[in-house]
């Protein structure tokens, strides 16, 4: 029997125009402090569309949060936090800006002596400033998760911490803020959210069908509406499509009563870690290859997947042919929205990935996949066949 709980207090705010929702979502006695990245939004409308929300309210601006956020920036919007007595926080961009939202909402209420503490050594997590989020970018499904990724330069580190105190209050979902995304970002956001299905989707059978067509039905979505938005970036439907598929990807609900794998993240962070490439990148150089490496193990789902999701078909002692044709189908797919699969397509190394990766893993006692089998030598093997 598996035990599970899901509990997600996130409002979302879905679609055209909503960010003016804002005035009545955000508390009207606080400080407010806006969170985001590089400074797109001020580019493309979404900016003033927010602080022209946000009405009277006292706002502050924190800028430059790293695609993939370090502790260090963080800890700076901390700082200012603290100085400024803000009590909100308003995430305004794409993953990344959220995951950081979440570290300096508990940063700023941590009792202990160094925050990073709650990612390396999983300090608890009692209070955290309340936020909540404008996403612009569909990837991550940290606007209705509790989630959080983050980087730290001084150690080249990257870490994952979850707690239920920085869930979002609200996330407002408008599929016009990502009509001017780049090529590249959109392309990242669709691979990124059809692994966090794989990661909760392909292990093994524990009956659980319900959970099972849930998952092939964000799958399903993504490759119908993923290449659509590449094609025509100011199609509504399909960006609204995909944002929403995203969200599902990873809000808790697929996961629920199932063995999750997480594997491909656990390495593709690692690649990021060394190497700094796109997470998107590198969950799709690695999936391929650890599906190869785990087939056996995951034979019977990598199955039921080719003949639900691509239609593929086998008959007794094709098994492994099936189960390679599936794995095919997938790299395929990533390929045809533009993303590379290879660690030579980075110039990266494979056997100099494999080293530095397989060794930090050993040095911190890891084991991964569904079944903590997945040893740091395995990681090795997996990463050399990414070449």
């Amino acid at each position: 029997m598996l035990n599970f709980e899901y509990c997600n207090p996130v409002k979302i705010v879905f679609g055209k125009g909503t960010i003016t929702e804002l005035d009545k979502l955000v508390p009207a006695d606080v400080s407010v402090l806006v969170l985001y990245g590089g400074g797109s939004i001020k580019k493309n409308g979404v900016y003033s569309q927010v602080i022209a929300a946000l009405g009277k309210r006292r706002v502050l601006e924190f800028s430059g949060i790293e695609p993939n956020p370090f502790c260090e920036t963080c800890m700076k919007a901390v700082e200012m936090i603290k100085q400024e007595k803000i009590g909100f926080l308003l995430a305004v961009g794409g993953g990344s800006v959220l995951d950081a939202a979440k570290f300096i909402a508990a940063a700023a209420r941590y009792d202990g002596t160094d925050p990073w503490d709650i990612l390396a050594k999983g300090a608890a997590v009692k209070s955290a400033v309340p936020l909540g989020a404008v996403l612009t970018l569909p990837a991550t499904g940290s606007e209705m998760n509790a989630n959080s990724v983050i980087s730290k330069a001084a150690s080249g580190e990257k870490l994952f911490f979850s707690s239920p105190c920085v869930y979002p209050q609200f996330s407002i979902l408008d599929p016009e803020t990502t009509f001017t995304l780049p090529a590249r970002q959109t392309i990242n956001g669709i691979v990124d959210a059809y692994v966090h299905v794989f990661e909760q989707y392909m292990t093994f059978d524990v009956n659980a069908p319900l959970q099972d067509r849930q998952a092939e039905s964000v799958l399903l979505t993504l490759i119908e509406e993923g290449p659509k938005v590449i094609q025509k970036p100011l199609d509504y439907d399909a960006r609204a499509n995909v944002m929403w598929a995203a969200t599902n990807a990873l809000n808790g609900l697929l996961g629920c009563g199932v063995p999750q794998d997480w594997a491909t993240h656990m390495i593709g962070h690692e690649l990021t870690a060394f190497y700094g490439i796109d997470h998107a990148q590198s969950l799709a150089v690695v999936l391929p290859r650890l599906l190869t490496h785990c087939k056996e193990a995951k034979k019977a789902k990598l199955l039921q997947y080719g003949e639900r999701i691509f239609g593929l078909k086998f008959t007794a002692g094709d098994e492994c042919k099936a189960a390679d044709a599936a794995i095919k189908a997938t790299e395929e797919f990533f390929n045809s929205l533009g993303m590379h699969t290879r660690l030579s397509d980075y110039k990266i190394d494979a056997n100099d990935a494999a080293v530095k990766i397989s060794r930090r893993l050993k040095e911190r006692g890891t084991m991964l996949g569904e079944r903590a089998d997945l040893s740091p030598e395995d990681v090795s093997e997996i990463l050399i066949s990414c070449v």
